[in-house]
């Protein structure tokens, strides 16, 4: 993976991610200068197949201030980048098994935009409470052995 700009934090939280797949975008002039400039949100975007190509919906890319008239529309749909075959597998996993794919990442990999997306499927309450219980146990350790190390 090249240059991290932004993650999904909250897509591990709502979500089982079973595979990842890397993906291009198709940006216009001011969303790449807003994207190199860090300034996307990915939170509550997803993925969908339709008429045999990959779009990206909701991904908040911010004007870019100097773009004046050329600015593009923050949150327009924006199509992605991969091969016949993988997105073929991929609207039948969809369809099939009740997944969706949820971008988890956006980086730059040799001066070029990519998106990694998630199979996901959806976590129920019980699961997101058992992940928040287990991080305060592990966090509640690191803390002892922290703490050990001081006084030792």
């Amino acid at each position: 993976m090249g240059n991290l700009i932004s993650r999904n934090r909250k897509a591990y939280h709502d979500y089982h991610i079973d595979e990842t797949y890397e993906a291009g975008i198709v940006l216009t002039g001011t969303e790449v200068k807003s994207v190199r400039a860090a300034r996307v949100n990915l939170k509550d975007s997803y993925a969908r197949v339709e008429d045999g190509e990959l779009y990206l919906f909701n991904m908040h890319i911010s004007p870019y201030d100097p773009g004046n008239r050329f600015n593009h529309d923050p949150r327009r749909t924006r199509k992605l980048l991969m091969h016949k075959a993988e997105i073929s597998r991929l609207a039948g996993k969809v369809t099939e098994k009740g997944y969706t794919l949820i971008p988890l990442k956006i980086y730059l990999r040799r001066g070029l935009v990519k998106v990694e997306l998630g199979l996901a499927r959806g976590k129920r309450l019980y699961d997101k409470r058992r992940a928040i219980a287990e991080r305060d146990q592990r966090r509640e350790i690191e803390r002892d052995l922290k703490e050990k190390m001081q006084n030792y």
